[in-house]
Order: C-alpha cells, then sequence, then structure tokens
C-alpha cells in the first residue's frame, strides 16, 4: 500500500504540524497508510508541544515530484556479465529492448551491451578464440557432458576438416585448444594425448571407452552436441562471455530517487534510449527506457491547514492530492478529479478535524488531544482572536477533558516557551511563521510571531526594516510585513518595508504611520491583517 503524505503549508506552526500528526492517527485507524511530515523547521511553540505531550517529530518532505522510482521502468532489465553472447541476446529478444545493463554476480554494474554490438561481433567478431564458462558452452550448443574437470573454457578454437594424418602432422594442440571433431578417433587420440582444454564431438558423437579413460587420465573437458561440424563451428563464438562486448564500461545512470523531469531532460540531450537505474550502493536496480516516462505513480498527499500553491510543497502539481482540510479562504490549488474538500470557518484546522474524528467513531488518545488543544489555543491566541468561533471554544473544551489540561495555566506555558526571541536571528523572527498572497499581480509578505517581550524586537528594529527592504528588493515582493503580537495585551506591533509606508496609511487609516506602531486587539493575519491590504487592492 502506497504510504500518503499528511502535512502543512511551508512555514509550519503548531496548527500545521499538530493537523498533520492527528489526522495521520485518525486515518491510520481507519486502515489509510499514511505519515505526517513538515515542510520546514518547527518554532519553539511547537516543539514545546510535542515535547510536553512527548510525541515525536515528524520527518521533514522536501517535495512529492515524480521520481524514478515512482516510475513503471523494468526491475528485471539486467544481464549477468557472466551469461553467454547467444543468451543475453535472447534476452534482449525477450525484454523487447535494444540494450542491457551489464553486472557482476553481485548485481554491481559493470558496464552495457547492446544488439549493434552483438550483430557486428556475429559478423566481425574472431572466431577462432573463447572465452567463457562450461555451462555456456552446454546450454548454448545444448551439449552433453561427458568429462568436466574445469568450469572455465579459455582457448583457441579449431575444427578437424583435414584428413587424419594430415591433422596430426600439421597442427600442433596444446592446453590451451579448443577442438570441434566428429567420430575420428585418430584424432580424438592425438587431442586427448595433447591434453587440449576442451574436446567438442559433434553429431552426438561418442567415445570410445578407452579415449574415456585417456580423457580422465589427462583431465581432458568432453562434450557432445547433436550439431554437425558446419553449425557448431558457426555457433561457438555465441558461447563466449557477454561482458567481451561491453561497449561502455561507464554507461550514464540514474538513480531511483533521481526525478522524472531531469530524466527526460538528460536523456533528450544525450539521445540515448535506454539507462541503467543504479541504488546509492552502486547495485543495479533495472533499466529506464525513454518510452517508460508516461508510465507512473504520483505520490499521494493530504493537505492541512492550506490550499494554496506557492505555501505548499515543491512539485505539489505533479502528486495526487486525495483531500484538503483546511480553515483559510480559497487558494490556488487544482486537481484532475474529484477530492474530499473539508474547509470550515473556524479558528484552527484542529477544530475540524476534532469533527473528523467524531464522525469516524474513532477515540482520541490523550497525547492526541493534548497536541489538538494546543493549536486551537495558538491559532485563537487562547480563544481572543477574533477568529475564534463557539465551535473551537467548545471543542477546545472538551479536548481539555480528555487531555486533562487547564486550559489558562497550559496556554500561558505555551506562549511563555514561544515568546523568547532574543536567542532568534531577525531572520528566523521575520521567516518562521510567513505567508505570502497574491497582491495587485505581486506577491506580499506577512509574518506574524508572538511573544511577551516586545523590546528585544524594537532594539533591532532597523536590521528588521533592512531584512524587509531586502525582501521587497531581491524577493520579488511588492509588500513586506511583520506583525508583532503580545499575547497578554492583546495586539500587535508592526513593521513594514519603507516604500510601501503611503500603503500601510491607506490600507490601515492612519496619517501618519511609523515603524512598531501598535494596533490594539489586532491578533489575526486571516481576519485582520490581511483584509485592510485586499481591500485597498480591489479599491484601487
Amino acid at each position: 500500500m502506497q504510504t500518503i503524505y499528511i502535512f502543512g503549508h511551508k512555514m509550519p506552526d503548531t496548527d500545521t504540524v499538530c493537523a498533520s500528526i492527528s489526522l495521520s492517527y485518525l486515518k491510520n485507524k481507519q486502515g489509510y497508510n499514511t505519515e505526517p511530515r513538515v515542510l520546514g523547521t518547527l518554532n519553539k511553540e511547537t516543539k514545546f508541544v510535542l515535547d510536553y505531550f512527548k510525541i515525536e517529530e515528524p520527518e521533514f518532505l522536501n517535495d512529492v515530484k515524480v521520481q524514478i522510482r515512482n516510475m513503471h521502468y523494468n526491475k528485471e532489465a539486467m544481464i549477468e556479465e557472466h551469461i553467454s553472447v547467444y543468451e543475453a541476446y535472447k534476452e534482449m529478444v525477450k525484454f523487447g529492448v535494444t540494450g542491457f545493463p551489464l553486472v557482476d554476480k553481485h548485481k554491481k554494474l559493470t558496464g552495457y551491451v547492446n544488439v549493434k554490438e552483438i550483430s557486428k561481433f556475429l559478423i566481425d567478431g574472431d572466431i577462432t578464440y573463447l572465452n567463457t564458462s562450461y555451462d555456456n558452452i552446454l546450454n548454448t550448443l545444448n551439449g552433453t557432458s561427458i568429462t568436466r574437470f574445469d568450469d572455465e573454457i579459455e582457448g583457441n578454437i579449431l575444427a578437424a576438416a583435414y584428413k587424419s594424418e594430415t591433422f596430426i602432422n600439421r597442427v600442433k594442440l596444446d592446453k590451451n585448444s579448443v577442438l570441434i571433431v566428429g567420430d575420428r578417433y585418430k584424432i580424438l587420440e592425438y587431442a586427448i594425448n595433447s591434453g587440449i582444454k576442451l574436446l567438442i564431438m559433434v553429431n552426438n558423437g561418442i567415445l570410445p571407452s578407452d579415449l574415456f579413460n585417456l580423457a580422465k587420465q589427462n583431465k581432458v573437458n568432453i562434450i557432445s552436441v547433436p550439431l554437425g561440424t558446419y553449425k557448431c563451428a558457426n555457433m561457438i563464438k555465441l558461447c563466449n562471455y557477454v561482458k567481451l562486448l561491453n561497449i561502455n564500461p561507464n554507461p550514464i545512470t540514474f538513480s531511483p530517487i533521481d526525478y522524472r523531469d531531469d530524466f527526460i531532460d538528460i536523456s533528450s540531450k544525450l539521445g540515448h534510449t535506454n539507462y541503467p537505474v543504479i541504488n546509492k550502493k552502486g547495485i543495479c536496480v533495472g533499466m529506464m527506457r525513454l518510452v517508460d516516462v508516461n508510465n507512473f505513480e504520483r505520490k499521494q498527499v493530504i493537505l492541512v491547514d492550506h490550499n494554496q500553491q506557492s505555501q505548499s510543497v515543491d512539485g505539489i502539481e505533479e502528486a495526487s492530492i486525495l483531500e484538503v482540510i483546511d480553515h483559510h479562504n480559497l487558494g490556488t490549488i487544482g486537481t484532475s478529479t474529484p477530492i474530499n474538500f473539508r474547509s470550515m470557518p473556524v479558528g484552527c484546522t484542529c477544530t475540524i478535524i476534532y469533527q473528523l474524528y467524531k464522525e469516524a467513531n474513532v477515540t482520541i488518545p490523550k497525547d492526541i488531544a493534548g497536541i489538538m488543544l494546543s493549536a486551537i489555543l495558538s491559532d485563537t491566541l487562547l480563544f481572543k482572536s477574533p477568529t475564534t468561533t463557539e465551535v473551537d471554544i467548545e471543542v477546545g473544551k472538551e479536548l481539555a477533558k480528555i487531555a486533562s489540561i487547564n486550559i489558562e495555566e497550559y496556554g500561558m506555558k505555551m506562549f511563555k516557551a514561544a515568546s523568547t526571541v532574543s536567542e532568534l536571528s531577525v531572520y528566523d523572527i521575520i521567516h518562521s511563521d510567513m505567508k505570502t498572497f497574491k497582491y495587485d499581480d505581486s506577491n506580499i509578505a506577512i509574518s506574524q510571531i508572538m511573544t511577551l517581550d516586545f523590546d528585544d524586537i524594537h532594539e533591532r528594529v532597523e536590521d528588521v526594516i533592512t531584512e524587509l527592504n531586502n525582501m521587497c528588493e531581491y524577493g520579488g515582493l511588492k509588500i513586506a510585513l511583520l506583525f508583532v503580537t503580545d499575547v497578554i495585551r492583546n495586539g500587535s506591533y508592526l513593521f513594514y518595508n519603507e516604500k510601501c509606508k503611503d500603503i500601510m496609511e491607506e490600507a490601515y487609516g492612519i496619517d501618519e504611520i511609523y515603524q512598531g506602531i501598535y494596533f490594539d486587539g489586532v491578533v489575526s493575519r486571516k481576519k485582520q491583517m490581511l483584509p485592510p491590504l485586499l481591500d485597498l487592492e480591489e479599491r484601487r
């Protein structure tokens, strides 16, 4: 069963992470094979939550692009370098390919051979030399073993075409000779006495008993074949090891983790049709053909807490989206087939997931209830955010009972754990929870960080503004904002890139705006920070 990945947006907050974990637990209880994932580094608040409830941090998911391992390449398309040329050709015909990776007995890649090279060998190859195994000869010539003393056979090929006396007088045989001969006693005797490497008897020849005993004494390998001398002489070079035809000991290869689009790009430039697939240990695991590029399985995913392509994992357009669970406005992600889409105007994704548990009649464990409650408290700012609904409050209280948690006490512990920013760089402060949105044919970025120590950020205001300016100048943004939210005061301080000052004044209705201005009661990016900008865009 294919693994289904469940994840939130690229800037993982407590809701994104806890929603992924809790939904994965539910899906697995329902018989699916799912795993929660994260698309970025966890913030301090989320780490506190997972540590508090002793839940393991999800693994990082880099992308969901189609890889070679998701494609239906031939995992048996390889040949052991010690099989015969004849067997290699039969394998190519069987698989309908023009070439094959060569591997050793451990499946380590050693080269590549193709039909073109076999054809060339049949026409121009050395017909007087044999380098192969005893078994290859038996299999290729359909032979019968008479005597066998060596597994490896190497030597010069001769056929006894002369009269016996002429052959004995003119042809010198030695331990490196491979002789093809018929029922010719004197030549058989001469060959065996010479201690040749291999004697091939054509037409199913039978060796006289005295010569059989002599062959055993001299350790001469003997094979009887049903072929005539002419056919045997033509077939014997096909007994050679196919590795002798290796045209490229270092062919272009791909790894199972390489991407499909890279394979298409490289193969189109090189013009080859077949490529060995090699794992990280150098083991050949099959062969990828150019014609296989459209035969693949998409990675299956479920999205939580987002439905914007810009906020999702790289390669999301190549994945199969099975389901979306979200509480934001509809975004840009589209699907080619109908899916389950659950969106509700509530303050937190985990509020929706709680309802999914109830609908499925699945008991929520204490630790899962704890992280779901944490997500709700985080997203609703202890139920003080304007995004908070009665459903969030009701669900939060139910989860608190299951987790045996005092909401106020635990909530303050969680926010306090996340509030210290002195150890964070300005870059991390701005980028730890940043979301981008389309605005006037451009993009805007709104960052938000919770803290009880605003003074620490205010002391670095120049660096904050510099980073926001750079984001716009070099990052293709029109507006870059940082809202520093004080949970206790229930409001936020605003910092912005300098070029958007006029937009800020008009959008938020302030005559003279300044860096670090405080907005009382403004704590929601979705309902209070973003809407004035979108309204201004529409008016313009």
